[in-house]
Formats: structure tokens, sequence, C-alpha cells
């Protein structure tokens, strides 16, 4: 893990095209601008989490129906 330190205003490049900026610091919160390419998925912690329990439950359910649908053909 990179740790760097960071004011507001002060902007951290991740590849060519993403850009971090420092916001604003204010009661302990950090305020974060990031710019990159709409094809990114930018999401905090806790919406990838949920996105990808939804994905696993999704493909599991899939694959169920899958399995039962080519059972009964077998």
């Amino acid at each position: 893990m990179l740790v760097l330190n960071r004011k507001p205003g002060e902007r951290v490049v991740i590849g060519d095209n993403i850009v971090v900026t420092v916001l604003e610091i204010r009661s302990g919160h950090v305020k974060l601008g990031i710019e990159c390419p709409q094809h990114v998925a930018v999401h905090r912690e806790e919406v990838h989490r949920r996105i990808h329990v939804a994905q696993s439950t999704d493909h599991r359910h899939t694959q169920r129906n899958e399995s039962s649908y080519f059972a009964e053909f077998a």
C-alpha cells in the first residue's frame, strides 16, 4: 500500500487518466474529487461490496436455474 500525505488542492495521479484531488479536510473527514474516464467505475467500498454480493447472488441463481434446466433433458 502506498501512503501519501496531501493537502487540500493537491492531487494524486493514477496511471495516465485518473486524478484524485483532495478538495477539503474538515472534522476528520476528507472530501476527494476523482477524475477518470466514464467507463471506469468508482464506488465507495461499501457500495462496491454490495454490488459484488448482488452479482455473486445473481450468478449463483443463474447457475442453479441452468443446472435444473439441463437436468430436465439428461
